[in-house]
């Protein structure tokens, strides 16, 4: 009695042992998403200067676009109800530099930028409060 149950018990075992493998290998790892990294004034002046190709992305509502920019921005307002949907269709393989006024709303679209994994983001400190303050070059 003793023989049969031991070679069931040996046989199962022998079976179960590459479900068991299977289930042990690790699972896939996410896609990466956008390594966001914070510039001062400086440091955004000098990546455009180096890199012409450099989306800047001002989150703003388009009266503080208007007022004044960052030459070559483009204004896609936050707190638009579809800015999501503006977002989607962004190319996400380019490099953006990203600003609002301070710095909260930017934030933000950073996150979403990265949740829709987006490549390359650059995040401007203070926002274009701080541009503007530093002297750099505004456009209106």
């Amino acid at each position: 009695m003793k023989s049969p149950l031991i070679l069931f018990m040996a046989a199962l075992a022998i079976c179960a042992s590459p479900l068991q493998a299977e289930d042990s290998k690790p699972a896939p790892a996410p896609a990466p998403a956008a390594v966001e990294k914070n510039v001062s004034p400086d440091e955004a002046e000098k990546l455009l200067k180096e890199n012409p190709n450099i989306v800047v992305l001002d989150v703003r509502t388009e009266d503080e676009f208007k007022s004044g920019h960052i030459p070559g921005a483009k204004n896609l307002d936050i707190l638009s109800p579809d800015f999501a949907k503006q977002l989607a269709a962004l190319d996400k393989n380019k490099t953006y530099l990203v600003h609002c006024a301070a710095g909260h709303r930017s934030a933000r679209a950073c996150k979403a930028m990265n949740e829709q994994k987006f490549t390359s983001i650059y995040h401007l400190n203070e926002g274009f409060k701080a541009w503007e303050t530093a002297g750099k070059p505004i456009e209106k």
